[in-house]
């Protein structure tokens, strides 16, 4: 009997293998003879790109980059096991018709809201259609206040002033080796939660423990990360239906994080309740403002001040991180942006000379501060690629036919590398490159988003991009003015890691040194 069932189980694999493998051949026939534009890498029938993808697991960004640099349109394939064929482009005209001009045929799709779905549940950045339209014009309006705006400034300049910089005054004097890209992280964490939930995690007093939230976060966030990383993409389900692994740790992680955001939710309608009449006085952060506006569904609320805490506290902090290493490699650059902000905050008044306030109309003027943010995303975005899945067939602008149900993806990370859109000198960091004219200090406004796409662009574009360059632009003019940051890596090269947002691998670390020729913030 149980030889009878060996064998029986061993023809079912057989089967099952052959006719994947037909499948697959004739799959891989007709994708040759319907498109002309296959500039992926080596693939074969059943297993794909598998083998490719083995090989350059440890460099995926420069590989893919590498691709799409050789391919005549900057569109490259890849079919992976088992799995439907998924585009790269790093070619603007498809960005743009991805992202704006056919935006209703490019949804997130099934495929993508199910790898984050566990974590962002129904918010804002992991739906579609109606859902996350009525999302969308709740936080668009409420972004849009002035009230708001006023709000965020002054937490960010609470957090600058009365913890970030103290806590590294505290290191210079102690001449301690600090993790700046952690601090950096924790920094963005807190200003977030004050912003999103009106709550203060207190995650900046680096003599405390770092709190169970802020690890929920990262194993929730990381291990969210690599589901959409694996070369075979159901493994992580059948992983998670058995309760295994890393999908064990991520269900705590997610338990923690739904369970706490929750609490506070119940806990911020109580008080609202209490306030009665007077509730609007006693209401700025974006939770307050989302239940007074009768967002009363709790499970969607929780979804949605998650997402914002996501995406505000990885995606800054990776930027600010990636822009000190690189003015640490470019130090003219960096006194390049002292000089401007020491020349907009000058005062002279009758013969005597003070200093301006910093606060957000000063930052403005700091054009050269904003070019540097912009030239280190290009470098290194935050979100190093996006994808979206076809609902209907469709063709891409250079001619790339879609299928039903692709999977689509743009690739800041190659864009930003990309000899025809950037010219020769696309590996420097080269902040002038983002100006007409450096001497009428005027930046270009011919840029198109879809060339640099780092806070996405068309419907979906990032309600808080204003927000995020305020708050790195004032803890840059905070930070340069004060100290000098030496790194003391080893390598020369840090290693940038594309999880949900990219981080350096290892931490960033760096001594500071308070006081130097250059003026300090009085």
């Amino acid at each position: 009997m149980a030889i009878f069932l060996l064998a029986f189980i061993s023809l079912g694999t057989f089967s099952l293998f052959s006719s994947l493998f037909f499948f697959s051949f004739i799959l891989q026939i007709h994708r040759k003879l319907s498109s002309s534009i296959d500039h992926g890498p080596p693939s074969y029938p059943v297993i794909g790109c598998l083998i490719s993808f083995y090989k350059n697991r440890r460099r995926l960004l420069d590989w893919y980059t590498d691709l799409l640099s050789k391919s005549p349109t900057q569109t490259i394939d890849v079919h992976r096991l088992g799995a439907r064929r998924i585009v790269v482009t790093a070619n603007p005209a498809n960005v743009e018709y991805m992202l704006k001009t056919n935006f209703n045929n490019f949804p997130k799709g099934t495929p993508f809201t199910d790898i984050l779905g566990d974590l962002l549940g129904y918010g804002i950045f992991n739906v579609d259609g109606e859902l996350w339209f009525t999302q969308r014009k709740l936080a668009s309006h409420e972004f849009s206040t002035k009230s708001l705006r006023e709000f965020v400034f002054k937490t960010i300049e609470e957090e600058v002033d009365c913890r970030l910089i103290p806590l590294l005054e505290e290191a210079a004097e102690r001449n301690e080796i600090l993790d700046l890209q952690e601090i950096l992280r924790r920094f963005a964490f807190e200003t977030i939660c004050k912003v999103s939930l009106g709550t203060d995690p207190c995650c900046l007093d680096l003599h405390c423990p770092v709190p169970p939230l802020v690890k929920a976060f990262d194993i929730a966030s990381e291990i969210s990360a690599m589901r959409s990383m694996a070369p075979v993409f159901w493994f992580w389900k059948i992983k998670r239906a058995l309760n295994l692994g890393s999908e064990k740790k991520l269900k705590e992680a997610v338990r923690l994080v739904h369970g706490s955001v929750a609490e506070i939710i119940r806990n911020k309608r109580r008080i609202l309740e209490e306030a009665g009449e007077n509730k609007r006085e006693s209401s700025t952060d974006l939770l307050s403002r989302f239940l007074q506006a009768g967002h009363v569904d709790e499970e969607v609320t929780r979804d949605m001040v998650i997402s914002f805490i996501m995406a505000g506290r990885d995606t800054t902090s990776s930027a600010l991180t990636w822009l000190f290493w690189l003015l640490s490699k470019y130090p003219n650059q960096k006194e390049l942006i002292v000089n401007e902000v020491n020349s907009v905050l000058a005062n002279i008044n009758g013969g005597s000379e003070t200093e301006k306030p910093l606060d957000c109309e000063t930052l403005k003027e700091m054009k050269f501060v904003k070019a540097c943010l912009c030239e280190s995303m290009r470098l290194y975005p935050p979100v190093a690629w996006d994808s979206k899945h076809a609902l209907e067939d469709d063709t891409f602008p250079d001619g790339t036919p879609i299928g039903k149900g692709d999977r689509v993806t743009y690739f800041p990370y190659g864009m930003g590398r990309m000899e025809k859109l950037w010219g020769k000198d696309r590996f420097e960091f080269k902040p002038d490159r983002w100006f007409d004219d450096k001497l009428d200090g005027k930046l270009k406004t011919d840029i198109s988003p879809y060339k640099f796409p780092v806070f996405q662009a068309g419907p979906r574009v990032c309600l808080g991009k204003e927000m995020a360059f305020v708050e790195m632009s004032y803890a840059v003019v905070r930070i340069l003015r004060r100290f000098e940051i030496w790194p003391v890596c080893d390598q020369d090269q840090p290693i940038f890691v594309p999880l949900l947002t990219g981080h350096m691998a290892g931490g960033f670390k760096v001594m500071v040194r308070k006081g130097n020729a250059l003026a300090a913030v009085t």
